[in-house]
């Protein structure tokens, strides 16, 4: 990891980009900007350890990186995959306590930290930055329950079809959802996951070239978001 040098303006530029920060005045925005830096980390670098004090909110410049945790077993969980504009690491940074999640570049890539203590000042000192907080973080518990509901409410075959629905054309196209990869984000095996893409192939949702996922027919993919009667 390495830090990168920035100016003032291109550290303003990314909080008026963040849902966070956007409706601040630029005097706020500058006086937040001054307790920001970027950094950079090479593919397979850990941004951010399970159980670590917080160091600070997380906003992705640059590349992608994973959500993750780990079990008793030592099995990996794949929370999310971060991609560009994405905000992270807010939960410790707001409320104090340790990271619950680790979080490691999937390749090159550069991070914004914006100071935890700053942040924590910010709120108590901007009530309206406050509410804006608890708007996001009701976001982020539904987004959860929602994940929570469909491990428990739909087979892994379906989950997959959602998975693959909702990613953008430039995640599910591109290199980074290895088998492996996918199976940890769907709380199950490689082996499980193989089946249900060919399930999916043979179905006509979905065609498979090298490593990439295509989809074939929005249709029957839509189809197979379902759960079962």
């Amino acid at each position: 990891m390495k830090t990168v040098e920035t100016k003032l303006e291109m550290r303003v530029k990314t909080l008026k980009g963040n849902s966070y920060f956007n409706d601040l005045s630029d005097n706020l925005l500058k006086d937040i900007a001054s307790h920001m830096h970027l950094r950079e980390y090479q593919r397979g670098d850990v941004l951010i350890w399970e159980g670590d004090p917080s160091d600070g909110l997380h906003i992705m410049e640059h590349g992608s990186a994973k959500i993750y945790r780990l079990s008793p077993q030592g099995r990996q969980y794949i929370v999310r995959i971060l991609q560009e504009g994405d905000t992270f690491a807010e939960v410790p940074a707001f409320d104090g306590g340790t990271n619950p999640v680790n979080v490691e570049a999937l390749e090159i890539c550069r991070a914004w930290v914006i100071e935890s203590e700053k942040l924590r000042a910010f709120v108590l000192a901007h009530p309206t930055f406050a509410q804006k907080v608890l708007v996001n973080f009701g976001e982020m518990l539904r987004g959860m329950v929602r994940m929570v509901s469909e491990m428990a409410f739909y087979q892994v075959t379906h989950r997959l079809a959602r998975l693959i629905s909702e990613l953008p054309d430039e995640t599910h196209r591109g290199p980074h959802w290895t088998q492996e990869q996918l199976a940890a984000r769907l709380g199950t095996v490689r082996e499980v996951v193989a089946r249900a893409l060919k399930e999916l192939e043979r179905s006509g949702a979905i065609r498979i070239e090298g490593r990439k996922i295509q989809i074939a027919d929005p249709d029957v993919l839509q189809q197979w978001t379902q759960p079962e009667n």
